[in-house]
């Protein structure tokens, strides 16, 4: 309704008038304390990983420009995207090691090298695409997820699922002598039938049957290969559930007849005004409000339940993740405040036992980390850039007495002599933190913009950027060792 709009409108500018520009809070003294001096959990180098859509990656409809949306995708068709970038590789490289997926809503749509006579605009991943992927993935150090097409869209199918579309890009693979580390049936099932229709959603115990078939097959070509599912969107306060349809992944994970290696769910915090189910739209003020990331911990509570009693061997992945469904937030999932959720649910993850966690996406859309037509990289780029050169794989227990400041502690990467606070203020406020006995501040590293909505960032009060291809955490200024957390900053604190 329009004059719904022009309301959220006017809220939206009193809002930052109020709470983000006009603003001005006195210094908060903030108490950080450790529950325990060890580890309470580990993750992979590859903790911090990302996705290139498969529309993105064989040309298919996407979002950029795409005012609404059309059975989950965007309305407009974006050619191929090209892998053979030097300055792409760069930008990658510097995030790396990472797994890369390549999934999404038309992995279940796309034809393997030809299309169908009766389908002269299908989406075709060809071999000269799935030729440069591999090139892409082996120059930069990555380790490819892949989402095989499902693609049984009758009831009465399911449970039956044969893989026989799936065995041409299986054996071209086995010849090629390319690696998939990673691969899943299927995107996102549990919502089959707002994608495909009523009558194409599968339930748990079928949908076990053709994993079990999915995996042997995969296995024949590439034995090492993990299996990764079942891969259900959750939605803000909805979790996997959207009525009248039931949970997916407890039946699944009950039923499944073999040992799965990854439990996987995909979720993001926000949807943007594109989405047709909002439960929690993207607006300024959710990415800021801290019960705005209260239900990531409450899901993944409950898949973790499901998996120790179901598949107890298995990791839990968050799959696919991003700011807000259906391509981003246009101007705020590639701004500045982006950068307070990303922060906040990588520290969340790998405290609640998350082996990984894949942002969508790497490049394209709203949400993309790298811009897609002009290859520049956004906040949430240099947000990642610091998570890996300064979060290690040891995790420690940490926590705020003040619900604006998130803290989380990891070893640092690199120096046994360290440990890395990652402090979060999702206020309009200075904070003073008592450290607690915790140690003394050796390097402080804050990221920070002039505004919460500017589309470039600051590291140590200097513009982030690369320097003739490339970018050190030396080439920032050094500063002070005062215990203050700036308002609305992502702090990084090496302590001994």
């Amino acid at each position: 309704m329009p004059e719904l709009r022009i309301f959220k409108a006017i809220y939206s500018r009193i809002f930052r008038a109020a709470h983000i520009r006009t603003r001005s809070v006195h210094t908060r003294l903030v108490r950080v304390t450790m529950a325990r001096p060890i580890p309470i959990a580990t993750i992979p180098r590859e903790y911090l990983s990302f996705s290139i859509d498969i529309s993105v990656l064989a040309g298919g409809y996407w979002w950029e420009g795409s005012m609404g949306v059309k059975q989950g995708l965007g309305t407009l068709r974006v050619p191929p995207i090209d892998l053979d970038h030097k300055k792409l590789d760069r930008l990658v490289q510097a995030l790396g090691p990472a797994y890369l997926r390549v999934g999404g809503s038309e992995a279940d749509k796309i034809h393997y090298f030809e299309a169908p006579d009766d389908e002269p605009d299908a989406i075709v991943l060809t071999q000269a695409i799935w030729d440069k992927l591999h090139a892409f993935l082996q120059r930069n150090q990555l380790k490819l997820v892949f989402t095989f097409k499902y693609g049984l869209f009758e009831r009465s199918l399911h449970g039956r699922w044969q893989g026989s579309e799936i065995q041409k890009l299986l054996d071209y693979s086995k010849q090629k002598n390319y690696q998939i580390a990673v691969c899943e049936l299927g995107n996102e099932l549990n919502a089959y039938w707002a994608f495909h229709g009523i009558r194409s959603q599968p339930g748990g115990k079928n949908l076990a049957q053709d994993y079990a078939t999915f995996a042997r097959l995969v296995k024949r070509y590439f034995p090492s290969c993990k299996i990764m599912g079942p891969g259900s969107a959750y939605w803000p306060k909805l979790g996997e559930s959207l009525t009248p349809l039931s949970n997916l992944t407890k039946k699944f994970l009950a039923y499944l007849p073999f040992e799965l290696d990854i439990v996987s769910w995909h979720y993001y915090p926000f949807q943007s005004t594109r989405s047709p189910v909002r439960t929690r739209t993207a607006t300024l003020r959710a990415i800021l409000s801290p019960r705005s990331y209260l239900d990531f911990a409450k899901y993944t509570e409950k898949l973790n339940f499901w998996r120790y009693l179901h598949q107890p061997q298995a990791q839990l992945w968050t799959g696919e993740t991003g700011s807000a469904q259906c391509g981003g937030q246009p101007e705020l999932s590639d701004r500045f405040v982006s950068c307070f959720w990303w922060a906040e649910q990588l520290g969340q993850g790998a405290v609640s036992g998350h082996k990984v966690m894949i942002r969508q996406s790497l490049i394209g859309g709203d949400y993309g980390l790298i811009n897609r037509l002009t290859l520049k990289p956004r906040p949430d780029y240099w947000m990642s850039w610091l998570w890996v050169r300064l979060m290690g794989d040891q995790v420690y227990a940490v926590s705020s007495n003040q619900s604006r400041v998130k803290v989380y502690c990891h070893q640092h990467p690199d120096n046994v002599n360290f440990k890395t606070l990652m402090l979060i203020n999702l206020g309009n406020f200075s904070a003073d933190i008592n450290l607690d006995g915790l140690g003394q501040i050796q390097q402080r590293y804050v990221l920070s913009a002039k505004n919460i909505e500017a589309k470039k960032v600051m590291i140590n009060g200097q513009k982030a950027k690369f320097n003739k291809g490339k970018v050190e955490l030396t080439d920032f200024p050094v500063l002070s060792k005062t215990p203050i957390l700036p308002p609305f900053s992502i702090n990084f604190w090496l302590i001994t």
